[in-house]
């Protein structure tokens, strides 16, 4: 017993410390939909070419944060990318490195979080407009006025990129187009096209769909998609969002919630007597040292008995028949008779209906009077052609 016992205590410490950790990041949505035409990007290159062009200044705007965990971070702010040589910008004093902090113009004054919300101001100012800027170098203000010309030919066409969000929404969003985003009001880079829905979205449930265009959140025009994303994680509980959908040329207002994942149990285990775990639809399950054991995922399953009887089984490779008896109906002739009138049709009777004893009777030798089979001449039996019968035959010879 003390041996027992000590065994136990050591084995112990020794089995917990051979657990593995736990997942730092819940599991992809395993009901995630998001078909492929939904996911592609729009041939709409020819179309976009033909868009008007707006002014050009030559300084091109990106996000100040390189991850999206920093996107979602950050309170705002442009970086200045990448500056045209001669052109406004440059000639502006604007160079690369800059964050672009504040935008005057025409007595307007924005602070631009996204890049499409330069492209806007690039957009709505005519050639000749004179745009003054706040800029952050290195930690000093500066100032510059950039006077915009008219650009020649259209920008070049940014890649898509998608977002999922899978703990509070269940959804995957891509960037829109230039097309989809100027058609429903935008600049380029804005809007945010859903490609994606869980079954179990609560957005799918409010009636969003596949290639909805979320043009604003709560009244906040989609500059970028991690608009709509940064109003899911802040979202309370049982707060409702106001999505502005565009769907087939049309505003959509949709009231949408959402919602969280659900917890289950992955893991119990009681050293050497009991465990279970069930990771992403594979469950194990052992009793007393592995006497018995389950194992089952959704294709197949196995099971040990006192260690050496292994027996297990799942789905084949092929569907089972459905064994169906034939209806009456489905008969080839699409014919509905009954069996027994089937049947009937079978028996030999001729036009008039007479029953088989009748049929039987003319199929006797009879002449046209009637007479019976004794006393009328069978057309077998030799006869000369006055038809005596055999005992006739005899009387003459006598």
């Amino acid at each position: 017993m003390k041996t027992w016992i000590l065994t136990w205590l050591l084995l112990t410490p020794a089995c917990s410390s051979l657990r593995s950790e736990i997942p730092a990041v819940p599991p992809p949505l395993v009901d995630m939909e998001e078909p492929l035409d939904a996911r592609e990007e729009p041939t709409d290159e020819a179309t976009r070419l033909e868009l008007p062009t707006g002014s050009f200044t030559g300084l091109v705007a990106s996000r100040s944060s390189d991850s999206l965990d920093e996107l979602a971070a950050d309170s705002g702010g442009l970086l200045v990318a990448a500056v045209v040589e001669n052109s406004p910008a440059d000639l502006a004093g604007v160079v690369e490195g800059d964050a672009l902090v504040e935008v005057r113009r025409a007595g307007r004054v924005d602070m631009p979080r996204w890049p499409s919300e330069w492209r806007a101001i690039e957009l709505d100012s005519a050639a000749g407009t004179s745009i003054e800027v706040v800029l952050d170098r290195a930690g000093v203000e500066r100032a510059a006025s950039i006077v915009t010309i008219a650009r020649a030919r259209s920008a070049a066409r940014e890649n898509a990129e998608r977002f999922r969000e899978e703990d509070r929404v269940g959804v995957v969003l891509r960037t829109a187009s230039e097309v989809e985003a100027r058609a429903a009001g935008l600049a380029p880079g804005g809007g945010a096209v859903v490609t994606g829905l869980s079954i179990r979205s609560p957005w799918r449930a409010r009636g969003v769909r596949f290639g909805d265009l979320v043009r604003a959140v709560d009244g906040e025009p989609v500059g970028h998609p991690q608009v709509v994303l940064d109003a899911i994680r802040k979202a309370d509980e049982d707060s409702r969002l106001a999505l502005d959908i565009v769907r087939d040329g049309g505003h959509i207002a949709v009231s949408v919630g959402v919602s969280r994942r659900e917890s289950e149990v992955t893991t119990f285990s009681i050293p050497f007597l009991f465990s279970y775990s069930n990771d992403r639809g594979r469950a194990e399950t052992s009793v007393l040292f592995g006497l018995f054991a389950y194992e089952s995922t959704p294709a197949a399953w196995r099971m040990h008995l006192v260690w050496f009887i292994e027996f297990g089984g799942g789905d084949a490779d092929r569907l089972e028949v459905e064994s169906t008896a034939p209806s009456d109906a489905s008969r080839s002739d699409g014919s509905s008779r009954s069996d027994d009138a089937a049947r009937s049709d079978s028996s030999p009777s001729d036009s008039s209906g007479r029953s088989d004893d009748a049929a039987r009777s003319d199929s006797s030798p009879s002449d046209s009077s009637g007479r019976s089979d004794d006393s009328a001449p069978s057309d077998s039996s030799p006869s000369d052609s006055s038809a005596r019968s055999d005992g006739s035959a005899r009387s003459d010879g006598s």
